[in-house]
């Protein structure tokens, strides 16, 4: 195979210019591997505890009695005065790592006066007072149907409730917003001007009054997943309000499939879009970037059906000869990604007494060195489970795991060309199209900084693989 950097001179240029970024592809690849396995891990939403029972610890509890499932509280007491309210809240937070956050309360009695509440309060909160009558409190009052926020005066809101009725409370991390409902219908919202964790809470104020929880061990009267969907679309309308003209996306779909050496699929998508896209004004900055994803096109494109292949002994034979710059140092990333891809390919084949020791001849130099230990442990646990398919180490038998291997190759060709200055060469790890989703990611993860770190956490190939299955 004849390769484009053979035929230019000052090829010890071109590989001190590769090494110099050797560490970019260390840092790249190693951590895509590193996510790939944490894919496989329970997400951080996860790891925050959820409301299940009422506090019998924190709450007014000489004017009420909580059930001993800690689910029902009543009001035994006759009141005199506005301090003399049965509070109690719920024994954790409302979780604040998702989209939103929804608990009920069903009206068993009303008692003598109906003045039952639900809302939401800070730990701190007097517990002998109506929530919302206080700072750092919202609450929605059965009696008048007013909403109370922070301050003794109640605003129109929604219906009042009694016996019978089936009342709920949610937060809308999205919106930052208080959302409420009656008997499973979306009674209204109003902002969420609370800072910091927020309990469930529920009141009780006069006699007889007697209230169930239901913080989601049974079914809520109000679809709160219909809510979520809802909610999901709103955004996704906003999103798409956004016009942007087709041939953005034309150039950027057709640099990304560049970048990759996708040639076949660059020439059905070019054929398709002919008579569609409107004519495209290049300008020279980017007219030389997309010259430069053209760069060894047709070898990176067969570098990456060999990977696929699993022929990795082809592709360490056609990288010597074509590219040997890239190659030489046989603790490089590229290499090391290539040896393991070929001891998975042994394993996969069931090749286990040729895989330990290809292992031992191949992997064994990378042990101890910062970046791959890791990576070289999991890797020879394939060698352990029987059916390593089905494994915590899986990953490594997946398609994406050839594709992760094919993308460092294909960078490190893109590495090569010679025409690169010092700071396209770079920046070649991505594609304009990745470097534009990297930015809505960070803007995302910036927005949720700024709400407190509230909301859902947003991963990308989430979104992504949720638009696949619509």
């Amino acid at each position: 195979m004849n390769s484009p950097a053979n035929s230019i001179n000052g090829g010890n240029k071109i590989a001190s210019a590769a090494a110099e970024h050797n560490q970019d592809l260390i840092f790249h690849f190693l951590d895509k591997i590193c996510l790939s396995a944490s894919r496989d891990t329970k997400e951080d939403e996860e790891g925050e505890e959820l409301p299940t029972e009422l506090n019998t610890i924190n709450s007014a509890g000489g004017f009420l009695v909580v059930s001993p499932d800690k689910l029902s509280v009543k009001y035994t007491s006759i009141h005199l005065h506005g301090h003399d309210v049965g509070v109690v809240q719920a024994n954790k937070p409302a979780p604040f790592k998702c989209l939103t956050y929804y608990f009920e309360i069903f009206v068993k009695d009303s008692g003598q006066k109906g003045q039952v509440a639900i809302g939401f309060t800070k730990e701190s909160f007097k517990m002998r007072r109506q929530p919302g009558w206080e700072v750092n409190s919202c609450g929605y009052h059965g009696d008048d149907g007013l909403m109370y926020r922070g301050q003794g005066k109640g605003e129109e809101f929604g219906p009042t409730y009694t016996k019978g009725d089936t009342v709920g409370g949610g937060i809308n991390y999205a919106t930052q917003e208080f959302f409420f409902t009656k008997n499973g219908e979306l009674i209204g919202s109003i902002p969420k001007d609370i800072k910091g964790h927020l309990f469930p809470t529920v009141a009780v104020h006069s006699l007889n009054e007697e209230v169930n929880v239901n913080f989601g061990k049974n079914k809520f009267a109000f679809d709160i997943k219909a809510y979520e969907s809802s909610e999901r679309k709103k955004q996704q309308m906003n999103i798409e309000k956004t016009s942007v003209p087709s041939n953005i996306g034309y150039g950027l779909v057709k640099t990304y499939l560049l970048h990759y050496g996708y040639e076949e699929t660059l020439n059905a998508f070019n054929l398709a879009t002919k008579s569609t896209v409107p004519p495209i004004h290049i300008d020279q900055e980017n007219a030389i970037d997309e010259d430069y994803s053209s760069y060894a096109l047709k070898h990176r494109k067969t570098f990456r059906q060999l990977v696929r292949n699993g022929e990795i002994d082809a592709v360490l034979a056609k990288l010597q000869e074509s590219y040997p710059q890239i190659v030489q140092d046989d603790k490089s990333v590229v290499c090391f990604l290539l040896h393991c891809q070929k001891f998975i390919e042994l394993v996969r084949a069931g090749k286990l007494e040729e895989g330990v020791k290809y292992g031992r001849l191949k992997l064994a130099k990378f042990v101890g060195l910062a970046g791959f230990q890791d990576i070289v442990e999991d890797c020879f646990a394939l060698l352990v489970y029987k059916k390593p398919e089905e494994s915590s180490v899986r990953y490594f038998l997946e398609d994406s795991q050839k594709e992760l291997v094919a993308d460092a190759v294909n960078a490190a060709i893109l590495s090569t060309n010679p025409k690169k200055t010092d700071v396209q060469r770079s920046c070649h790890l991505h594609s304009h199209l990745e470097k534009l989703l990297r930015q809505l990611t960070v803007c995302c993860l910036e927005r949720r900084v700024l709400n407190g770190g509230q909301g859902e956490t947003f991963r990308l190939h989430h979104v992504l693989n949720n638009k696949s299955t619509r």
